[in-house]
């Protein structure tokens, strides 16, 4: 159980990480904004924009992984396989914001897949075995 909680710990503070790059962009396009951060990210292309949408949905991939891990841990589904898993969606979520930075759609695509599929497979998983 330590894993999935160690796993659901860096997956929470994987949007604050994919914030960096956001505030670096931020900063090269004549400084960080504090008073209205929201307008200048809206302003942001290239480098930038795809830094905002990697911190955007580092949030919307938590929606699904944290109440995926903490059914698995209610239910007490927290054997090697569930484990596995979240430690591949953590990995597929960490290449997802450096692919999404380097600008490598299709790659990212498929590793947003898998990260997806951990977190519904878990939610299956802790289903499946409460049969």
């Amino acid at each position: 159980m330590t894993i999935l909680i160690l796993c659901l710990f860096i997956a929470l503070l994987l949007p604050y990480m994919a914030k960096l790059p956001l505030a670096y962009a931020m900063h090269q396009q004549g400084g960080y904004d504090n008073n209205h951060p929201r307008a200048q990210q809206a302003q942001l292309t290239g480098f930038g924009a795809r830094a905002l949408a990697a911190h955007q949905n580092s949030f919307e991939a938590i929606i699904i992984f944290a109440p995926a891990l903490l059914l698995a841990i209610a239910t007490q589904n927290t054997g090697e396989f569930i484990q596995l898993l979240a430690v591949i969606h953590v990995i597929a979520r960490v290449l997802y914001n450096i692919l999404y930075l380097i600008n490598w759609g299709t790659l990212r695509s498929l590793v947003w897949f898998v990260a997806l599929f951990c977190s519904f497979t878990i939610i299956w998983q802790s289903f499946v075995l409460n049969l």
